[in-house]
């Protein structure tokens, strides 16, 4: 005798296909794996931004001490410490937090450049070089103004 409703067929299998594992095990797998490169890629970005904003801070710094420079026209006789050979290019360490090393470093070249006698104004371009540790490539960070002499 037959236990169940009129008319239904009874199922031969209860479990799951070995097919079914494997794919669902495939699909895990790759959703794990898309989890951990998403991780890597970010932690990558955020030592590179690191290494840039440290950068950009050290330029930003070697800027600040070109636009303390005294450069007064109206003085007799003239006092113009806004040149060059006044900034030789500098190394530096990057703010960059680092365990077990000595640190990042980055090379700071000024530029100054009279755009004009008169009136007189005088650009001041900072080039910071730096380089990543994992892409093992040089980038180049740059802040430029313009300055005129002290009032």
């Amino acid at each position: 005798m037959r236990i169940g409703y009129p008319g239904t067929k009874r199922r031969t299998s209860c479990g799951i296909a070995l097919s079914e594992v494997v794919i669902s095990i495939a699909i895990s797998a790759l959703s794990v794996a898309a989890v951990v490169s998403s991780y890597v890629l970010s932690a990558r970005s955020a030592d590179f931004i690191a290494y840039s904003s440290a950068a950009d801070a050290a330029a930003q710094a070697r800027m600040e001490q070109s636009r303390a420079a005294k450069w007064d026209t109206s003085a007799d006789p003239l006092i113009d410490e806004l040149v060059s050979t006044n900034f030789p290019p500098k190394v530096d360490v990057l703010d960059v937090p680092v365990v077990g090393s000595s640190g990042f470093y980055a090379t700071n070249k000024t530029t100054i450049t009279v755009v004009s006698a008169n009136p007189p104004l005088k650009m001041v371009q900072v080039d910071c070089i730096w380089s990543d540790p994992t892409r093992k490539r040089t980038f180049t960070n740059t802040v430029t103004t313009y300055r005129s002499p002290d009032q």
